[in-house]
């Protein structure tokens, strides 16, 4: 049944992307409308053949298109709400993934020489050419997925919704301050670039804190390393305080793993990186138990608010399903930016910090300065959650 409703689902997608522009204002005569572009990987053409017949089996949904899917679904459901508002809007959605037109082509498009708001579910490799576009015609780019800012510099216009990894890290490194700052803290990493990198920014944020640094104190393993290599960096005597200083989510989940089952004797708080967000549900399991974990994450929804509710219940009885997280994330974007340019027009990149119109996540966008130059490099959300599993059960703690 679950397949049947994603094919569905996936069918009424594609003819909306025929019709290719929907304007969405109830008003008889607006005075102007704002346009929108939203860009999200939807891979209609690997879907459909040149008949328009679906190319896989009557029950079978590939789940590569599902990110896309339910990204669009949630802009979607705001993009009907903000219709019911009367809001000004004419919204162009492109599948990024089209095999007929290339970014370049769509973004080309007539219908965009006037756009006001790029929102885009996208990769890295797509960051250049949207923050280009963004950047020749004065508007905000929304970057809601990568975190990451592609080298890009000197671009006002380019946002960073999901936090990039030096964010992320001073982030850990400020919560670690203001939480245990006195305590000594085992960091454990593995050998490699990926982790150099991590161990830099949190030495190059030591150096330049204002308050009194951390004390870090480095342990290098390998892929294989074993429940006794850990021991002997442990105390009985105290609850030791471990940082996960890797990227790597199988180091991370091992490392977890090892620490619980010397919990009895070593009870042990492991600070993990963002990508432990992946383990998800698997902390629960009763290999973590007796062993605190605590990750950051700039998404934290705990779905209590009556807007989640009313995604979940939409769910729950038209798709027999329940939203995924991005579906959240599609919503809050695009009601929260949409709403922002229907308030400020063409003067909506010099409120992109302002809190109104938050939904799940209390973006905290703020511009991010080159430390030589003082330039503006581009805007980036800084807010981050600390997420702590305690023997299956999960809260936020701050």
């Amino acid at each position: 049944m679950m397949k049947a409703k994603q094919i569905q689902r996936f069918l009424l997608v594609a003819l909306g992307i025929a019709l290719h522009c929907c304007a969405f204002s109830q008003q008889p005569a607006p005075p102007r409308k704002h346009k929108v572009a939203i860009f999200v990987p939807l891979y209609l053409d690997s879907a459909f053949d040149a008949g328009n017949e679906y190319r896989y089996a009557k029950n079978n949904f590939p789940k590569f298109i599902n990110p896309g899917l339910e990204f669009y679904e949630g802009a979607q459901l705001a993009l009907d709400s903000l219709g019911k508002e009367g809001a000004p809007l004419e919204v162009f959605v492109y599948d990024s993934r089209s095999a007929t037109e290339t970014l370049e082509q769509q973004l080309a498009k007539r219908e965009l020489k006037d756009v006001e708001l790029l929102i885009a579910h996208c990769t890295g490799n797509e960051l250049r050419l949207f923050s280009d576009f963004a950047q020749s015609h004065t508007i905000p780019f929304i970057n809601t997925t990568v975190p990451n800012d592609a080298g890009i510099a000197g671009n006002p216009f380019f946002v960073i919704l999901n936090p990039t990894l030096r964010t992320q890290c001073e982030g850990i490194y400020n919560y670690l301050q203001k939480y245990h700052a006195s305590e000594q803290i085992i960091v454990f990493r593995r050998k490699g670039s990926a982790d150099d990198m991590v161990k830099t920014i949190f030495d190059d944020y030591s150096r330049a804190t204002p308050s009194q640094p951390l004390k870090l104190k480095y342990v290098s393993l390998n892929d294989s390393f074993t429940v006794s290599q850990l021991q002997v960096y442990l105390d009985s005597n105290r609850k030791n305080l471990c940082l996960a200083a890797s990227l790597d989510v199988a180091f991370g989940k091992r490392l977890t793993q090892h620490l619980a089952s010397l919990s009895k004797k070593y009870p042990a708080t492991v600070v993990g990186m963002p990508t432990w967000e992946a383990l998800g549900r698997e902390l629960s399991r009763s290999e973590f138990k007796g062993v605190e974990v605590v990750y950051s994450t700039p998404f934290y929804n705990p779905k209590t608010d009556h807007v989640s509710s009313g995604i979940s219940n939409y769910f729950n009885t038209e798709m027999y399903a329940r939203p995924s997280d991005m579906v959240f994330r599609g919503y809050e974007t695009t009601w929260k930016f949409s709403k922002l340019l229907v308030q400020y027009g063409r003067d909506i990149s010099s409120n992109l910090a302002n809190k109104q119109y938050q939904v799940f996540t209390d973006y905290d966008i703020q511009p991010v300065i080159n430390r030589n130059t003082m330039a503006l490099e581009y805007f980036e959300n800084k807010k981050l959650y600390f997420l702590k599993w305690v023997d299956g059960t999960i809260r936020s703690v701050n």
